[in-house]
Parts: C-alpha cells; sequence; structure tokens
C-alpha cells in the first residue's frame, strides 16, 4: 500500500507565533481558575472593580481573560502561513504597546480602566508589546521550504 504523506514545512516564525497563541489561550483559561487566580470570587465581567489577580499579580477580568483567549486563538489561526505568523506577531506587538501606553496614562481607579490593567500588568503588556515585535521583525533563517519551492 503506497502511502499518501504530506509534508507540511512551517517556519520558524510560523512555529513561534503558534507558541505565543498557546500561552495566550492558557493564560485565558488560567484566569478563570480560583486559585491560579487569586481574589476569585472579585472576578468581575469588565472594569476597574475587578480584584481578581492571574498568579496574584497580574489583574484581570472576564473580559480581560477573553481578550487573552481571542489573541491565542488568532494567533493559531494566523500561524498557519508565513505572513499571518508575522503580521500576528508584529500586529499584536503593536497593540500590546498601545495598552502599556494606555495603562499608564489613566487613572487605574477610574471607569477608563475598563480591561482592567494594574502596574504588573503594564509591564508585562511593554515586554509582550516588544518580544512580540521582535520576534516578527528579526531575521530567522529560512523562510522557504523546498517542498514550496517545488511547486
Amino acid at each position: 500500500m503506497a502511502s499518501t504523506e504530506t509534508a507540511v514545512r512551517r517556519t520558524p516564525r510560523q512555529l513561534l507565533a503558534a507558541i505565543v497563541g498557546v500561552v495566550f489561550l492558557l493564560v485565558g483559561v488560567l484566569g478563570f481558575i480560583p486559585g491560579v487566580t487569586t481574589n476569585y470570587d472579585m472576578l468581575t465581567g469588565a472594569g476597574h472593580h475587578s480584584g481578581a489577580l492571574l498568579l496574584g499579580i497580574f489583574n484581570v477580568s472576564i473580559l480581560h481573560n477573553i481578550v487573552h483567549l481571542a489573541f491565542g486563538v488568532a494567533g493559531l489561526a494566523l500561524a498557519r502561513t508565513p505572513g499571518g505568523a508575522k503580521a500576528y506577531l508584529v500586529g499584536g506587538g503593536v497593540i500590546y504597546l498601545v495598552l502599556w501606553l494606555y495603562g499608564l496614562v489613566i487613572d487605574q481607579d477610574s471607569a477608563a480602566n475598563f480591561v482592567p490593567v494594574n502596574t504588573a500588568d503594564n509591564w508585562l503588556h511593554f515586554g509582550l508589546g516588544v518580544g512580540m515585535i521582535a520576534l516578527g521583525l528579526i531575521p530567522l533563517g529560512a523562510t522557504r521550504s523546498p517542498i514550496a519551492d517545488s511547486r
């Protein structure tokens, strides 16, 4: 019986985008688990009144967790192509840098803090923004596979 194997080659950037997507999915799920999220009884839909803390550090709400889940799904979907992976990493990085700036300028005790974010979130968002943009832009070696070149 003949084998009908199909080789699927992923670029390093596609793999990185998929890993980032999986991490966002994991963080989104963990935000709904009591114990991993402290003060779980204070988890609100959105807004600065949510006292829930992922890992006891990062302020989260139901909206915040859903955003993480959506970012994860987007990462896995966009990691299917090299261009999508780059767009996800660079575009997502820009979004996280904008969120970092937003978190720095708003009053964390005001209605403007609807996500919600705290100081730890702000600096994590900065790191994510810089890291994702770097992963999207740094040269990662060959971007084409011999299989793709032969088509």
